[in-house]
């Protein structure tokens, strides 16, 4: 069956997009319903499995990027703040990754406004360099397309190849036993599902809005070195996402909720056993996974996820969502309840708009 879903054009159209070095570019998060959690290659940020998601219509990243010729390094800013420190230096690491693709030595001036709180476990880093990626890519020249801004987005943050879709997609891993350039292998591509039948929501419970004590990137590290489940949990979720990929073809709501939520457990409990333990679960994480299961006892179709950070994602019908946002609002308390459907992809915008 034909997608119903939003697709990414990467490429701007004569005439749109960028004037020459300046560009502008949005992007939104996305939401793994198979999770990415842990890395074969930390420089190019290879994955151990391939992951899916859905990319939202809300919390978009807008960046722009202006190659400035008289600059002697690069001057970055988040909602009109500096940026510094290890956030600073991921951004102009990602820049020099774009200078040497593009020959170019011309430092950036970089401006981003985000939506969606950062490094709280909601996905900022997907927007923001899938957004990144877009507007420094089409600043520079490189002129890619939909695979190669995958790949790209991919170097600054594992997810961002995912966002740089819309609707729902996988992230290929890449096969390290088959020889060849590594950094081919592994970009995100669309995945055709059924949108108007599945009727697929998510309702965002902002429990805690702060920056997470444990990074994801320190989270997966030790993880992936120290706990005794991860191994198990990375084979099970191959079997998920076979599973997840049929019940997406067939509609299936309540099958892709059930592997969604066994798969962000999973993927948790791979953190609890880590050696020490990273808990990213509040006190209120648990209740709203409470006021979920009794969603589902009532007769409502509502699967949580959890990316890694204690704010939780319900899958719901769109025509329920409503309902399920005021059961969570309930369960939050204190906290933000926002509802979200398939959103676009990463796109330039137009410079006369």
């Amino acid at each position: 069956m034909a997608a119903e879903q939003p697709t990414a054009t990467t490429r701007p159209r004569p005439g749109t997009g960028s004037a020459a070095g300046d560009a502008t570019a949005v992007a939104h998060p996305n939401i793994a319903l198979v999770k990415y959690w842990g890395k074969r290659d930390e420089q190019l940020v290879l994955p151990w499995t391939d992951s899916l998601s859905m990319t939202l219509d809300v919390f978009p990243t807008t960046t722009r990027v202006r190659l400035d010729p008289g600059a002697g390094e690069d001057t970055v800013t988040l909602d009109g703040t500096p940026l510094e420190g290890e956030p600073r230096r991921r951004v102009t690491a990602f820049l020099d990754l774009v200078r040497e693709r593009a020959g170019s030595p011309l430092r950036a001036v970089v401006d981003t406004r985000n939506t969606v709180p950062t490094g709280a476990g909601l996905a900022s880093s997907a927007s923001g360099f899938a957004a990144l990626a877009t507007a420094a890519g089409a600043a520079y020249g490189l002129g890619l397309d939909a695979t190669g801004l995958s790949r790209l987005a991919r170097r600054g943050s594992g997810s961002a190849s995912r966002s740089v879709f819309g609707g729902f997609a996988i992230w290929h891993a890449g096969q390290p036993d088959r020889g060849g350039d590594p950094d081919l292998g592994s970009y995100a591509e669309p995945v055709p599902v059924p949108v108007a039948a599945l009727d697929p929501a998510l309702v965002v419970a902002v429990v805690d809005a702060g920056p997470k004590a444990v990074s994801s990137r320190e989270a997966m590290r030790r993880t992936v070195a120290t706990s005794p489940l991860y191994r198990p949990w990375a084979a099970s979720s191959q079997a998920d996402l076979t599973e997840m990929q049929e019940a997406l073809r067939r509609a299936d709501l309540d099958a892709v909720g059930e592997v969604a939520e066994r798969n962000a457990l999973g993927m948790h409990a791979t953190m609890l056993a880590a050696r020490p333990a990273v808990r990213y679960l509040s006190a209120a994480t648990v209740t709203v996974l409470d006021a979920v299961l009794e969603l589902r006892r009532a007769g409502v179709s509502a699967w949580a996820t959890m990316d890694a950070g204690p704010n939780v994602k319900v899958l719901c019908r769109r025509s329920e969502a409503d309902r399920v946002a005021g059961v969570v609002r309930e369960a939050v308390r204190g906290g933000s309840v926002h509802i979200a459907g398939p959103g676009p992809g990463a796109r330039l915008l137009d410079a006369a708009a």
